[in-house]
């Protein structure tokens, strides 16, 4: 299932949080993801390829920013 990600909600842009004053040192869907699928740069970009769709990310997201889509 691919991961979609809702940058309206999402709390990270332009390469840093918005929503709190972490630093960048988040405990967010990168961070719980086991096979790195999520990164930060400007916004949390994905590679779709590594998701294994353990919806870590998903859970891990304070914003419901994440989703799996089914196919």
């Amino acid at each position: 299932m691919p991961i979609e990600i809702d940058y309206n909600k999402c709390c990270w842009k332009d390469g840093k949080c918005t929503s709190c004053s972490c630093g960048g040192a988040c405990k967010g869907c990168v961070e719980v993801c086991p096979v790195d699928t999520l990164k930060r740069g400007d916004t949390i970009e994905i590679d779709q390829d590594k998701c294994i769709d353990c919806a870590a990310c998903v859970s891990a997201c304070k914003h419901n920013a994440i989703t799996l889509i089914k196919n």
